[in-house]
């Protein structure tokens, strides 16, 4: 039997990756329990919210304490910016406080369906890139978008598979299915993921990777979840990789039919 996932890696900006799962630290009871699920999940990044988690206030509990930005690379975001103008500034400050260049962007249109901006987000994609940033952009599940961002200088394209937060799973396969064809850069689901299974479908339609947070985070029992998580990605992985069957109208039985006794 031959074993595809001990070489099979993926790269985004130079940096390569084993774990195909980056998971979110958000929504946790507490850090202790984010590092935990962390570890389960077999995770390599974690998206951290400037605005929202603690990395430079020493004063106050810190994230870097629990996870390990020396084994565990930091993905910042610019999670609640609504503006260009806002993502920006917001990043800016990140690589002041941690020298990180390596983010996460997203720019929001509204509070009620958090779907991306698209003109905001390509405006922020290009100020970005231009200044040395490495953006990794969410976006709507669009192919056209996906080229512009492309185009804009994103390392890698992070279509919402449903809206931030739901967990319905992966609404539009056609749509995702075509952005992963057309681009030239890694490809990632972002956004409604809800259980294993959606985290596999994923997988199976060529993305390099899935981020999460609330289907861990929410979930009854998180770090177990974080480790179904971890082998449902795997699992997707390898099935995409294996080359599914062909699907058909009808029957056709295991065994021929000519022959018969």
């Amino acid at each position: 039997m031959s074993d595809t996932t001990s070489q099979d890696t993926w790269t985004v900006a130079g940096r390569t990756f084993t774990s195909r799962l980056i998971v979110g630290t958000g929504k946790y009871k507490d850090f202790a329990q984010n590092a935990a699920a962390v570890e389960a999940s077999g995770a390599e990044i974690v998206t951290v919210a400037v605005r929202r988690v603690n990395i430079s206030d020493p004063t106050a509990p810190m994230l870097t304490d629990f996870i390990d930005p020396k084994k565990i690379t930091y993905l910042p975001n610019t999670a609640g910016c609504f503006t260009a103008e806002d993502a920006i500034r917001t990043l800016r400050l990140a690589r002041e406080a941690g020298g990180w260049d390596l983010v996460k962007l997203e720019v929001l249109g509204e509070a009620r369906t958090l779907y991306p901006d698209m003109r905001e987000t390509l405006k922020a994609c290009e100020v970005l890139a231009n200044e040395g940033f490495a953006p990794m952009v969410y976006c709507v599940d669009d192919p056209i978008a996906a080229k512009q961002l492309e185009e804009a200088g994103a390392v890698a394209i992070m279509p919402l598979g449903a809206p931030i937060g739901s967990g319905l799973g992966i609404q539009n396969r056609v749509t995702v299915r075509l952005i992963v064809e057309g681009a030239n850069v890694p490809v990632l689901v972002d956004a409604g993921v809800g259980t294993a299974s959606d985290a596999a479908v994923a997988m199976e339609l060529g993305c390099d990777g899935v981020l999460m947070n609330t289907a861990i985070a929410e979930a009854k029992d998180p770090i177990r979840m974080a480790r179904a998580m971890k082998l449902a990605v795997q699992a997707g992985r390898d099935a995409y990789l294996s080359g599914r069957m062909a699907t058909r109208k009808y029957a056709d039985p295991s065994s021929p039919l000519a022959g018969l006794i």
